[in-house]
């Protein structure tokens, strides 16, 4: 199967608001697909229509090719979804409710499953206890594993670490490795951009209801991000010393320090890798003394701002 998620056209309104707005994506199996966008964009509306919580919609939605409307019923055992709100039923015990969701999918051996994710995410001392008295990361721990009972072979984790302990986050992201490596499609949502940088294969940016870009994840830092490298020297110094290195972009901390800014080198562009040398060798000719040196990538977090910035711009 070339795809498991085949989104062609997709736009929802509500009245005079345009939530999701033509939107079209390809996902294969086994990605971890990171949708990122700020509050409103529209990523929430786009998983509901792919999960049946949001009709009406124009375009279509396959997953495992079934019609998300025509062959809902299909549908849902293919998919597990993690709503941004918790959504159990507090009078329930925990393995209780593991355990409902199991029956109504169907699953053959449903106790042993609930016995296997409670243990997987902590939760094996909570089974008998009521849901309504577990912690907010309890809580959101049990609707991980609610949406993995029926072992669905596409995981929507809608802000699923929002307000969470750093052990549940790692506990978590081990698993979606492994879900991942077993052929499960993960689908993404977070405001924690370096969960997406360490996590996705592709990364997709909406804005607006707009799906605006949608790129590999080493494309995107390559193509969006800059390496930069900062020196401070022994002398002061001015950033007009190295302005006719190309592709170089300097920048003047302080009288003593520089920051310089330059595209990582590719196939079709050569020419950053010969930035570096480029700069040792402005450096011996001015005789400068260099004192510290720091140097990194452009983080995600900094490509989305930019991205998001320029759309923004672009719509004005």
């Amino acid at each position: 199967m070339d795809s498991v998620l085949q989104i062609s056209g997709v736009t929802k309104r509500f009245g005079d608001l345009c939530a999701v707005d033509d939107v079209s994506l390809t996902v294969p199996p086994g990605e971890i697909f990171a949708l990122l966008g700020p509050n409103g964009a529209g990523k929430t509306t786009l998983i509901g229509c792919i999960a049946g919580l949001v009709q009406d919609f124009d375009g279509s939605i396959d997953v495992g090719g079934y019609d998300v409307v025509r062959d809902y019923p299909v549908v849902r055992q293919l998919i597990g979804l993690v709503p941004q709100e918790l959504n159990f039923d507090g009078f329930f015990k925990s393995r209780h409710i593991l355990e409902y969701q199991g029956g109504f999918f169907g699953i053959r051996h449903y106790r042993r499953r609930t016995r296997e994710l409670l243990e997987i995410f902590s939760l094996g001392s909570k089974a008998e206890d009521n849901s309504r008295w577990l912690s907010g990361g309890m809580k959101r721990r049990l609707m991980i594993c609610k949406a993995l009972v029926h072992n669905p072979a596409v995981l929507f984790l809608d802000e699923p670490t929002a307000g969470v302990d750093v052990e549940l986050r790692e506990e978590l992201w081990e698993y979606v490795r492994r879900l991942r490596d077993r052929g499960t499609t993960i689908v993404l949502t977070t405001h924690y951009l370096e969960e997406a940088e360490q996590l996705a294969d592709r990364i997709g940016m909406i804005q607006n209801g707009r799906l605006v870009l949608v790129e590999d994840r080493d494309d995107l830092l390559n193509h969006y991000g800059e390496r930069w490298l900062e020196i401070t020297f022994a002398e002061e110094v001015t950033a007009s010393l190295f302005e006719d290195i190309p592709e170089l972009r300097t920048e003047f901390i302080d009288r003593r320090s520089l920051r310089f800014a330059f595209k990582d080198s590719t196939r079709a562009n050569p020419e950053p890798q010969r930035v570096m040398p480029a700069i040792w060798e402005q450096i011996k000719i001015q005789g400068l003394t260099p004192l510290r040196v720091d140097g990194g990538r452009s983080r995600l977090e900094e490509i989305f701002r930019g991205v998001m910035a320029r759309e923004r711009e672009a719509s004005a």
